[in-house]
């Protein structure tokens, strides 16, 4: 089963892809646990496009959703932007043993994607950030 969804990289859409998400996450069979932290990585991923990808004006963002059930229950989520140019897996883990006013501002949400999927991946195709995450149960 593969979707997607083209949607304006505004906050004014963010319903629209998490609704996307769930959707799909229940098509697949996907367990309400991981399904809810699934949702939550998306979340945070697409709010960081709509934040820093377009510096000021609005662009597109294509969410992709494969669910692969076969030996292993697994979806590959992909989010796609054509903004400016930027790896968030090269940012360094922030160091979460500092009490919160001790660490520098941002980077928790990118650490918390790498917690909770399997595997993510960045990659620049032509004009494209694409971010690909996977999630297996």
């Amino acid at each position: 089963m593969n979707k997607e969804i083209n949607v304006e990289a505004t906050m004014d859409n963010l319903d629209a892809v998490l609704g996307f998400i769930e959707e799909n996450l229940e098509l697949a069979d996907c367990p309400m646990k991981i399904a809810m932290k699934i949702v939550v990585c998306v979340e945070e991923l697409f709010v960081n496009v709509v934040n820093y990808a377009y510096e000021g004006f609005v662009g597109k963002c294509k969410i992709t959703f494969e669910a692969l059930n076969n030996d292993e229950n697994k979806v590959v989520i992909s989010i796609s932007d054509q903004g400016k140019e930027f790896n968030p897996l090269e940012k360094a883990d922030p160091d979460t043993t500092l009490d919160a006013d001790e660490r520098e501002i941002g980077g928790l949400g990118i650490f918390m994607v790498k917690n909770i999927m399997n595997h993510i991946y960045y990659e620049r195709s032509g004009e494209n950030n694409i971010i690909i995450m996977e999630k297996s149960w």
